[in-house]
């Protein structure tokens, strides 16, 4: 599956826990409104509970350790499965029973040790489900508004690994299209209206998806900066 992220949970967030002494692996995959660590340097995060919407229904999620393929743990079909995934205030809480071979009694130890207590989750997100705004301080926010599917929800070792690729491909797409903003100041009068400086746009987009006052705005922010050159070489 194309354009795949993963993030990772602490175990402030995750809980990953067993349940009374047994078998019975509980934790959270996903936490909602909480602004992530600056990722990359660049961008933080923020999930909205709407972003799961209809989504845990129409995906196949594997319970995997430490986010490897190396055996299946447990798994959630289309909403029904050994997983079972519970949406709450706080975000989307996952239990099974930890399987009787190997990986399930090596994830029953690294629980009970005190190793295994983070949470991953590999995630896709809907073509229109994110949004982008630049911050006062340089770095990008993020806001997932939708999910196309969650593909895995896994206990892990601490320091799992996290792909950002994608989001990472959608900023620079985004500041490339907003590279020519904002218009000079003394410039603003003559619009009549104030110009789009950083606006929150979903994406990924492409010019010709702008809205005409968008699109109307950025001819204009050209020209007028032009005007202004050409005057000022005269």
């Amino acid at each position: 599956m194309e354009n795949i992220e993963t993030r990772s949970l602490g175990y402030e967030d995750a809980e990953v826990r067993l349940l009374n002494n047994s078998r019975t692996v509980e934790g959270y995959g996903i936490v909602f409104n909480k602004m992530s660590r600056l990722i990359e340097g660049r961008f933080y995060e923020v999930i909205l509970p709407e972003a799961i919407d209809g989504v845990i229904e129409k995906s196949d999620i594997y319970a995997l350790l430490n986010h490897e393929k190396r055996g299946v743990l447990a798994r959630s079909t289309y909403g029904v499965g050994s997983m079972k995934l519970q949406i709450d205030s706080k975000g989307v809480k996952y239990s099974f029973e930890a399987p009787s071979f190997d990986l399930g009694n090596e994830l029953v130890e690294g629980i009970k040790r005190g190793d295994i207590r983070d949470s991953s989750f590999g995630f896709t997100v809907d073509r229109n489900g994110e949004k982008l705004e630049r911050r006062s301080d340089g770095t990008y926010l993020r806001t997932i508004t939708k999910f196309n599917t969650i593909v895995d929800m896994s206990p892990c070792y601490m320091g799992a690994y996290v792909d950002t690729t994608v989001a990472l491909r959608n900023l620079d797409e985004f500041k490339t299209i907003n590279m020519d903003l904002p218009i000079d100041t003394e410039i603003k009068p003559i619009i009549g209206v104030e110009p789009i400086i950083e606006p929150i746009i979903e994406v990924p987009v492409a010019k010709r998806n702008m809205s005409d006052r968008e699109h109307y705005l950025r001819c204009e922010n050209r020209k007028l900066k032009q005007n202004v050159n050409d005057k000022l070489r005269n």
